[in-house]
């Protein structure tokens, strides 16, 4: 299922850096980590979906590189934000 304008409205107040802030590394990564997090919960019931699990690996490689640039641009943030989220567990 899709995630609800609402829902991305929270991710995006939670995670901006500053005030007219939906683009930055910080968001982007929270919202492919929630979609990720959907995803996952699909594919466990139905696991023949290949197509879906496509469009998975590639979120996760979107995610990856984001999270690679942000560890070489702001270590800090990096580790606020893996903390956050929750992985690298």
């Amino acid at each position: 299922m899709a995630m609800t304008t609402e829902r991305k409205a929270e991710l995006i107040n939670e995670f901006k850096t500053h005030e007219n802030d939906t683009g930055s590394a910080e968001v982007q990564i929270a919202i492919l980590t929630e979609e990720i997090n959907n995803l996952n919960d699909h594919l466990r019931t139905h696991k023949k979906d290949h197509h879906s699990r496509r469009g998975l690996y590639k979120m996760i490689g979107t995610r990856r590189r984001l999270l690679r640039y942000l560890r070489d641009t702001n270590v800090q943030a990096y580790r606020d934000l893996i903390a956050k989220l929750g992985l690298r567990r």
